[in-house]
């Protein structure tokens, strides 16, 4: 399973910045569009709003678990701000697989 969670981490980078430097070879570099874009249609808007609750719960358990069993989150942050959640996830699930 740790294993897996490995891929999972590494598919949380790949997958996205795939995604991101097509989107910036189409736009020649730019940014622009980037936001109207993400909320350009209800099934678009709806996978963006589901991942922004994602995303901000799993923040908010790692606040959590961070005053309750003073656990370093740094690198989770990090990982949720410069990938994605896509990434913050499965690395805290790799690193606390013997935990879980």
């Amino acid at each position: 399973m740790k294993k897996i969670l490995l891929i999972m981490c590494i598919l949380g980078v790949v997958l996205p910045y795939y995604h991101l430097i097509n989107f910036l070879i189409l736009n020649n570099g730019s940014m622009d569009g980037f936001w109207s874009e993400l909320f350009s249609s209800h099934p678009v808007s709806m996978i963006s709003m589901d991942l922004t609750v994602a995303a901000t719960t799993f923040l908010i358990f790692l606040i959590y678990k961070k005053q309750k069993d003073k656990i370093n989150i740094t690198k989770y942050i990090f990982s949720m701000f410069l990938v994605g959640f896509s990434l913050a996830l499965p690395l805290y699930l790799y690193d606390n697989y013997n935990k879980i």
